[in-house]
């Protein structure tokens, strides 16, 4: 019977574990293997979820640019990989970024808003609501990558 607040909070970083935890236990070669044909491979997705924080919670809901903080403008650049992205690099720039997300948010009520580019004035309560579902359904997407690599190391 938590609060609504904490509620959201709880559940986002239940996510945000379960986006990590798709890095345990992998080689730096199975973490950037591609099995699809778009740029999504399992290092990549903690990358990207780094990327969408950074556009709620460091962006929008604060009025700042994505430029100012040097945030791609293309969605497939944060999934792209560098030759220097390593699974501890990935994690540890995710931990950050979450951590700054949650004290850009500490300061604000539920109801406060920012300004998205595209979907215009949104509230703090509904960034909320849309990184829990776009990290629970990348979690879905990492797992059955997940499930496919580790198959293949049985094989």
């Amino acid at each position: 019977m938590a609060s609504e607040r904490k509620t959201l909070v709880d559940l986002l970083a239940s996510n945000r574990a379960e986006i990590l935890e798709l890095l345990d236990g992998l080689t730096e070669e199975e973490a950037r293997r591609s099995l699809v044909p778009s740029l999504t491979t399992l290092l990549g997705l903690v990358k990207h979820a780094a990327f969408a924080e950074q556009v709620w919670f460091h962006v929008t809901l604060p009025g700042r640019t994505r430029a100012e903080l040097g945030v791609p403008d293309d969605i497939d650049d944060s999934f792209r990989l560098a030759p220097d992205d390593t699974i501890a690099s990935i994690g540890e720039n995710f931990r950050k970024v979450c951590a700054e997300s949650d004290r850009q948010a500490f300061d604000h009520d539920l109801d406060d808003t920012g300004t998205h580019a595209r979907r215009g004035p949104v509230s703090l309560r509904w960034m909320y609501v849309h990184m829990i579902e776009e990290l629970a359904r990348h979690a879905g997407h990492g797992d059955i990558l997940r499930e496919q690599i580790l198959a293949a190391r049985e094989a």
